[in-house]
């Protein structure tokens, strides 16, 4: 099996050589639609195997084991025309894939058509394309025992997507997406959504956890592939998280390409609901234009993470459960950040808020927190849980990322909740203006901010005391 972090970081160098690519952005649309075609003609092949009659959707000429496996095969200027020609008689393979369609599997051409429709090819050399055609073909993903390989080569584009600047939104640490899943614990049967799905972590997470632990029968994987849905509206995320689910065995994903802030609020219905919500929503992130204003009236703002959460509480069934990231900045603030928090935990059970470092999200330094809540009953106590850095480290970095295992002095409390060092325990009725932002009482800086009046008073005139005592001293001495 060939080192996909070799082979991802071969191509970046030689995408550099290409005068077509100019900055991460595109070369890593470039890669998007690139893997896409290898990945999804590779799993035709497996599925015309196990499937009586089953056909590819895409033209014998342009699917990837007909043009692109041969190494010697075509190149340079050649190359180039079979894949940007607009001539009618000669179509390249865009213009094929843009117009595509089928009679016999509609929904997999149209997620042909989405993915051609928004990428395009920006190489200008078709001799340096050929070289990246001949590395992407060292990764064999159907011979690869388990998904390792697939999260190899995931982690390194995320890793670089999040190193590219501005798209940091896209990238979850798998640490955190594998924990919110398990203790979200989504069956077999209930619909799973990620509303800011980014490149499908979490719903690639929720299909391995179902799969796992609930999927026994060729009937129950048909019920799990028609229960995952994920939105996105950023195309190389879209194009990468598109990808990602055909890799978990997905055939035709629920993946859509919109701006989920525009789904009609009102025009939610019982039919769109769903069972459980696992995201982690852009913050920070400008919305477009008029956007608020699909929101009551009551709960409008320019924070795409706030909005988020209104959007998320109405997409909720009854009973439905909801983890999500959400930053400092959305748990405390006046105003309308205030009434979105009354409404979840007016709305919800809000049972749990995991306070995560400040380097988790590395390279962002925001601080950032995991909310657990159901809804349909009000919130009485939320537990709260401090994670803390592994001993003797200062923060996460590129080379030290949060790692599952640490989790695990957190998933043995989950389910035998007491107080402790890095666990309390919070009314509802001891909340003021529903501000979540509530530190470790155990914590030094807690407990000095958290004095009563009489014990600041006391402290004080102790400190009177001293000043006293001192000035005495050095008046004695002066004389």
């Amino acid at each position: 099996m060939a080192n996909v972090g070799a082979v991802v970081s071969s191509i970046r160098n030689i995408m550099r050589q290409d005068r077509g690519i100019s900055g991460d952005a595109q070369r890593l649309e470039q890669l998007g639609w690139m893997l896409f075609l290898k990945i999804i003609d590779d799993k035709d092949q497996e599925l015309e195997i196990t499937k009586d009659d089953y056909v590819s959707v895409i033209p014998e000429k342009f699917q990837w084991r007909t043009w692109a496996t041969d190494s010697e095969g075509i190149t340079g200027d050649e190359l180039l025309e079979f894949i940007d020609s607009n001539a009618e008689s000669n179509r390249g393979l865009f213009a094929t894939l843009r117009n595509l369609s089928s009679n016999t599997n509609p929904k997999r051409a149209a997620i042909v058509k989405e993915v051609f429709e928004g990428s395009n090819n920006f190489m200008k050399s078709g001799y340096e394309m050929r070289k990246v055609i001949n590395k992407l073909n060292e990764v064999d993903f159907n011979n690869s025992k388990d998904k390792q390989v697939f999260g190899d080569i995931y982690e390194s584009i995320l890793v670089e997507l999040r190193d590219a600047g501005n798209k940091g939104e896209y990238y979850t640490p798998r640490a955190v997406t594998q924990l919110m899943t398990k203790m979200t614990n989504p069956i077999l049967g209930e619909k799973v959504l990620d509303p800011a799905a980014g490149t499908g972590g979490f719903l690639t997470e929720a299909i391995e956890h179902v799969r796992t632990h609930y999927v026994h029968t060729v009937k129950d994987e048909h019920k799990l592939q028609n229960s995952i849905t994920g939105w996105e509206l950023k195309p190389v995320a879209y194009v990468l998280g598109l990808t990602n689910l055909i890799l978990h065995e997905i055939d035709i994903p629920d993946y859509v390409y919109q701006d989920s802030l525009k789904v009609e609020y009102n025009g939610i219905k019982a039919k769109d609901k769903v069972d459980v919500i696992l995201a982690n929503p852009p913050f920070g992130a400008s919305i477009a234009d008029g956007v608020e204003t699909n929101f009551p009236s009551n709960y409008r703002c320019k924070e795409s993470a706030d909005l988020f959460v209104i959007l998320m509480l109405q997409l909720l069934k009854p009973n439905g459960r909801c983890a999500i990231v959400l930053p400092d900045g959305s748990i405390t603030g006046d105003g309308v950040k205030a009434r979105i928090r009354e409404k979840l935990l007016t709305d919800c059970n809000l049972h749990t808020i995991i306070r995560l470092p400040q380097s988790t999200f590395f390279p962002a330094t925001v601080s950032t927190n995991l909310l657990f809540f159901e809804k349909g009953s009000k919130t009485k106590d939320i537990w709260y849980y401090e994670h803390k850095l592994p001993e003797g480290q200062k923060s996460y970095s590129k080379t030290k990322a949060i790692q599952f295992n640490e989790f695990t002095p957190l998933i043995e409390w989950w389910n035998n909740r007491k107080v402790n060092d890095q666990a309390w325990k919070v009314n509802i009725d001891d909340l003021e203006g529903w501000d979540l932002d509530i530190k470790n009482p155990h914590s030094e800086v807690a407990q000095r901010e958290h004095l009563s009046t009489a014990e600041i008073l006391d402290k004080l005139l102790d400190s009177q005391n001293q000043i006293t005592d001192t000035i005495q001293e050095l008046k004695n001495e002066l004389i």
